[in-house]
């Protein structure tokens, strides 16, 4: 039996006043008319479009819009279902999804922010196409964001003699920003959402590493090619813009250490089991991860306060990036709570044509269904939020998809962490590498020129790797 400590005492006054909280009871999805997922489907356009549509008010506005979607779906559903089940389901978004999520999130962000390489690099094609391979290495450990920021702008600074430079960043975007970060819950933002909901740590690496080795491996291949071609074609500058250094080397390198720690700390709650569990509100939070999410934030401030200023000025360290994540993400797993409960009705619930789309003519999921549905919308819409509706939609239970529906959880995964890549909208990092390498001079393609990139380069890899591991 699972030993329950008393809430808090500072909790206790919002429970005398709200007492139904406490056991909030799940609601029924099917019963919902698929209106309640406007919020949801409104956020996550806002973010796609007005980047792009309305740049200026986005920039400053942009936490009012992801408030107002919150507020459009919190309201009504207080309103009608009581406030009782939407302070429940408020409650268990944030403590049990959310908070653990940007914890993490932020600890990555600001270790790889007090890591500095300096010196300078000449960016040849096998220079190059070795930052790229030890960056996909690196993202499954540090996440797509960490990696591309610590090694972005030495690949620029090795380029900056080279007249034909886009390219380089387009790939660093595919590999880096993107399907190097599939193998483990650090890598990618869908993957830890999939780790909270109970998926194992080492569950990625063991079923979706062919697929991953074949497109990393084949888009190294590729832009080796392409890198040699405008290489020998184009030669380089005749004066280096950035001075030769005696050697390279690290500043701020014990971040490499606390690092290690949110590894560490991400292990132990998948594999610590303990039955001391807390009661927030009805929502349960057991030990481990509680310890885990401490640690996280301890190692966060830590490595803030060790980092010098220097360090943090070389790598042009600001909270921004990640105060637009944490708004952002704050009202996507609020308008999601009703989107979720629809999926999990099934076939009879108001989004059964999506489910019958994946599905199978005899009841079973559809690996190569899912791995197109989840990428085709991972490319244009934020993909943790995507990969949460299609995990869901396949069942949502973690024992049974490790398991027996392996394949399309396998398929799900891929198809959210590799089509990330397909616009500079998938994927967080993609914007901010396409920023940074713009501010240091480099033409990047516009929104569609990179999908002319990506169409031509990686849509005939998915095919490929759809006949050969998702049939």
């Amino acid at each position: 039996m699972q030993k329950k400590t008393p809430p808090k005492a500072a909790a206790l006054p919002f429970l005398l006043l709200f007492p139904a909280l406490a056991s909030a009871a799940e609601f029924d999805g099917g019963s919902l008319s698929p209106l309640w997922g406007v919020p949801f489907a409104g956020i996550l356009l806002s973010i796609a479009l007005l980047p792009l549509l309305a740049p200026s008010f986005w920039h400053h506005h942009y936490g009012k819009v992801s408030a107002a979607w919150a507020l459009a779906f919190l309201v009504p559903f207080a309103t009608i279902f009581g406030l009782p089940l939407a302070g429940g389901q408020f409650v268990h978004a944030l403590v049990a999804e959310y908070i653990p999520f940007i914890i993490l999130l932020t600890a990555l962000f600001t270790v790889a922010g007090g890591i500095h390489i300096r010196g300078n690099l000449h960016g040849a094609p096998g220079l190059n196409t070795a930052i790229l391979a030890i960056g996909a290495v690196l993202a499954s450990f540090m996440g797509t964001t960490g990696a591309s920021m610590l090694l972005i702008r030495p690949l620029i600074r090795a380029n900056d003699n080279r007249l034909h430079k886009a390219h380089v960043i387009v790939f660093f975007i595919f590999i880096v920003s993107n399907a190097g970060g599939s193998l483990t819950p650090l890598g990618d933002p869908p993957l830890f959402l999939g780790f909270l909901k109970g998926v194992s740590f080492f569950w990625t690496v063991q079923h979706i590493l062919p697929e991953t080795l074949f497109i990393v491996g084949l888009l190294l291949a590729l832009f080796y090619a392409i890198d040699r071609h405008y290489y020998r074609k184009e030669g380089v500058l005749p004066v280096d813009p950035t001075p030769d250094t005696p050697r390279i080397g690290f500043d701020g390198a014990a971040n490499f250490w606390l690092l290690g720690g949110v590894v560490a700390l991400v292990l132990l709650s998948g594999f610590w089991k303990s039955p001391v569990v807390f009661d927030v509100f009805g929502t349960e939070v057991g030990l481990p991860g509680l310890v885990r999410d401490i640690g996280l934030i301890a190692i966060a401030v830590v490595s803030y306060r060790l980092t010098s200023p220097k360090v943090h000025a070389d790598n042009q360290f600001e909270w921004g990036p990640m105060a637009e994540v944490a708004k952002l993400f704050a009202g996507i797993f609020l308008t999601i709570i009703p989107v979720i409960a629809m999926l999990k009705a099934g076939t009879q619930g108001p989004f059964g044509a999506i489910v019958s789309a994946v599905t199978r003519a005899d009841g079973q999921p559809d690996p190569a269904a899912y791995f197109w549905a989840t990428g085709v919308l991972s490319s244009f819409l934020d993909n943790a939020p995507t990969y949460l509706v299609f995990f869901n939609t396949a069942g949502g239970d973690p024992a049974a998809l490790m398991t027996t529906y392996a394949s399309t959880l396998a398929a799900i995964s891929a198809g959210a962490v590799f089509m990330g890549a397909n616009t500079y909208i998938g994927n967080a990092p993609n914007l901010m590498v396409k920023a940074i390498a713009e501010s240091r001079g480099v033409r990047m393609p516009s929104f569609f020129g990179y999908m002319a990139w990506s169409c031509a380069i990686l849509v005939p890899l998915f095919v490929l790797s759809t006949f050969l591991f998702f049939r």
